[in-house]
C-alpha cells in the first residue's frame, strides 16, 4: 500500500471518529441543559403498586361490624397513627386499607371474639401544585386526577410555564418523577409546573 493512500485512510478514520462522536456530545449538551441526569418517568419509576397505601391527613370511616362504640371516623396523625377505643394507637400511614383492616381485625381479637373490620377513605390528603401556574397551592385529591387537572384547578399556566413536561415528588416513594400532562396523580404528590426556557 502506498503513503498517499495510508493517509487517505487514516482521514477517513479520523472523520469517522469525529461523526460518531457527535451523537454522544449532542447528548451531553442536552443533559447539561436539562440541568443533569434526566429524571425517571413514573412509568419507569418502580411506582407499579397500584394500590393506595394511606398517609398523615386522611380521613378513614372505620366499621365494626356488631359494636357501634368501636366504630367512626378517623384522620390519620402527623405520626402516621390513629386512635381507636379499647386498643388505643394503631399505625395507619404507609399500610392500604385492606393491611390496616387485617391489623385492626388482629388487635381487636384481644377483646372481641371474631371481630369483622371494614375501612374505608373519606378524604384523600390533598395534591400540592406550584411553579408556573397562576394560583399555586394544595387542592382536594379526586380519584382519577391528573397533571393537567391539577393544572386547570390551581388557574391554569402563566404565560412562562412549559406545558409538556413536568416534575412530581412522590411521597409513596420518597422519589422525584418526570410526567406529562396526563400522568395520574396521587395523593400528596407535589407537582412542578417549570419555567419554560424560550
Amino acid at each position: 500500500m502506498n503513503i498517499s493512500r495510508i493517509s487517505s485512510v487514516r482521514t477517513v478514520l479520523r472523520s469517522t471518529r469525529r461523526l460518531a462522536s457527535i451523537p454522544a456530545l449532542a447528548l451531553a449538551l442536552s443533559l447539561a441543559a436539562c440541568g443533569g441526569t434526566p429524571l425517571p418517568s413514573v412509568e419507569a419509576s418502580n411506582s407499579a403498586s397500584t394500590a393506595y397505601h394511606l398517609g398523615s391527613g386522611d380521613e378513614l370511616r372505620i366499621t365494626v361490624f356488631g359494636d357501634e362504640s368501636l366504630s367512626g371516623e378517623h384522620r390519620i396523625d402527623g405520626q402516621g397513627q390513629i386512635t381507636m377505643p379499647l386498643i388505643g394507637r394503631v399505625e395507619a400511614a404507609d399500610l392500604t386499607a385492606e393491611a390496616l383492616k387485617e391489623r385492626l381485625q388482629a388487635r381487636l381479637a384481644e377483646y372481641v371474639h371474631e371481630p369483622r373490620v371494614n375501612v374505608q377513605v373519606l378524604t384523600y390528603r390533598p395534591v400540592y401544585i406550584v411553579g408556573e401556574v397562576k394560583t399555586p397551592g394544595s387542592y382536594d385529591y379526586v380519584d382519577g386526577m391528573t397533571v393537567i387537572n391539577a393544572v386547570a384547578i390551581a388557574g391554569g399556566f402563566t404565560y412562562r410555564a412549559r406545558q409538556d413536561r413536568f416534575v412530581i415528588e412522590r411521597k409513596a416513594t420518597n422519589q422525584a418523577v418526570a410526567a406529562v400532562p396526563g400522568t395520574p396523580l396521587l395523593p400528596g404528590d407535589v407537582v412542578t409546573v417549570k419555567e419554560r426556557y424560550f
